[in-house]
């Protein structure tokens, strides 16, 4: 009975002190912080503008509300979870967001003078951190909660598309959601065929190490080796292949003013070079990481260069073939595909709309075309079974590298612990797609999910999955 006592004021004592941890401090910082967040979950306009207004004066133009605006959309608001750091002008918190897995680093710094308005407000997505893990589940128990998490999410408007669970190559849950095209009512299945946006970096990033690996191509050299009258002399000479590979080249981007001005006459890997190749190096290459979907341009044009063949024969032959992917390709978009959804986004508009005005003439080496979940299990089948690569270039690919964020960047492939679980794959997004594989090679499991709405729609139910993936 003693024992019993003392158990029961240990959990007292434990619930006093989260609970301590999860209210904000009664300092200029910390009240600011709470009325934000009270704020920014309301979602509503009117309320954020004159937040900002009275308490951010320096952030309270149209744009910066609206842009505020969207963000809460896509994640639903936040939850306080801890108190990391706390001062009278400053105080960082963990946050998670509303539905979904994912945590936050959210800091505040306000003027030590009253009415202390904002300074500045930076938040930061971060991995679950320690003293936060969820259960492992059982693989039963896991295929219950996952229907459960997407019912919830397709009842909400949140996510439509599809979701497959493999393991050890044989799908164990492989179920589609919502509908292809709204307009006529066409539903979407397994094998709906999605827009990818960036996942179609592992292909390129695959056929890279490929041509490496028999020999005609050196990761350590210079773009200018291959792509001999590149215009950018500086580029042409310091970016190595392996920098475009781990972002660390300071390429840039392609989307922009110059995107929006050209996108339907940018129809091959040359004229995106024709339009971006005079730029020089945003840093001295290899100092830094920056996200270069100009650098899996150029990747795309190597390719073809050390081939023969265009980028998207050379995929299809050496890397979509021998894995039985049979509904993955980057047609153009004027091209008519069977089983293509049609992307919807709420991005510039308050309500769905078809997302063809946004979408490039075809898809590139950097992202843009389609697949299925189907296809991408099966892709991930065949490299972990080295059909495409040998096991110590799978490795070099899947490995994270020196010079990315936490080493979370291999060639082309993201990695990631997923509660314990090591996982590689690719996410992709942009309006009115979104998609994400993850390879748990451990626990033999591989997760694929795809869907024709905004992010983060897929990786709430992706991380979700992974999150809870059995031990074994």
């Amino acid at each position: 009975m003693r024992s019993l006592k003392l158990v029961a004021s240990l959990l007292v004592v434990f619930s006093l002190v989260c609970a301590a941890q999860t209210q904000f401090p009664d300092t200029p910082a910390g009240k600011q912080c709470a009325a934000w967040l009270e704020t920014f979950n309301r979602g509503d306009r009117a309320a954020l503008k004159e937040f900002r207004q009275k308490n951010y004066p320096s952030r309270a133009q149209d744009q910066d509300v609206d842009r505020e605006l969207d963000f809460r959309q896509r994640t639903g608001g936040f939850d306080l979870r801890k108190i990391e750091d706390s001062d009278p002008t400053k105080i960082t918190v963990l946050v998670q967001e509303r539905g979904s897995d994912q945590f936050a680093r959210l800091t505040m710094t306000v003027q030590a003078d009253e009415p202390h308005p904002i300074v500045a407000i930076e938040m930061r997505a971060i991995p679950r951190p320690e003293g936060f893990s969820l259960p492992h589940l059982s693989q039963s128990e896991l295929l219950t909660a996952t229907r459960k998490k997407i019912e919830e999410e397709v009842a909400a408007d949140r996510f439509s598309g599809a979701v497959l669970i493999a393991k050890d190559g044989k799908p164990i849950f492989a179920e589609a959601y919502g509908l292809a095209d709204r307009e006529r009512k066409i539903p979407n299945t397994v094998k709906t065929r999605f827009r990818i946006g960036s996942m179609n970096k592992m292909f390129t990033a695959v056929a890279t190490l490929q041509l490496a690996q028999s020999g005609k191509l050196d990761l350590k050299a210079p773009v200018g080796k291959y792509l001999t009258d590149y215009p950018n002399k500086e580029i042409a000479s310091k970016v190595t292949i392996d920098q475009l590979l781990t972002h660390t080249g300071g390429t840039g981007d392609i989307f922009g003013p110059d995107f929006d001005a050209h996108r339907l006459e940018l129809r091959t890997l040359q004229d995106y070079i024709n339009l971006y190749g005079a730029r020089a190096p945003k840093f001295e290459p290899g100092t830094k990481w920056e996200y270069s979907n100009y650098g899996f341009i150029l990747l795309g044009a190597i390719v073809e260069k050390v081939s023969g063949e265009s980028y998207y024969d050379y995929v299809h032959e050496h890397i979509f073939v021998p894995a039985g992917m049979t509904s993955t390709a980057s047609d153009p978009e004027d091209k008519s595909v069977s089983d293509r959804s049609v992307g919807y986004t709420k991005m510039d508009s308050p309500e769905l709309k078809p997302n063809t005005d946004t979408l490039p003439y075809r898809g590139t080496s950097a992202g843009g075309g389609y697949s299925t979940v189907e296809d991408l299990a099966r892709f991930a089948d065949a490299l972990t079974s080295h059909k495409l690569l040998d096991a110590s270039y799978t490795e070099m690919l899947t490995t994270g590298k020196p010079g990315t964020p936490d080493n979370s960047y291999g060639y082309g492939f993201e990695v990631s612990m997923e509660n314990g679980a090591r996982c590689f794959g690719h996410g992709g997004g942009a309006p009115g797609m979104n998609g994400d594989l993850k390879i748990c090679p451990g626990q033999g499991y591989v997760v694929a999910v795809l869907a024709n709405l905004d992010p983060p729609a897929v990786r709430r139910v992706s991380d979700f999955i992974a999150n809870r993936l059995p031990e074994k």
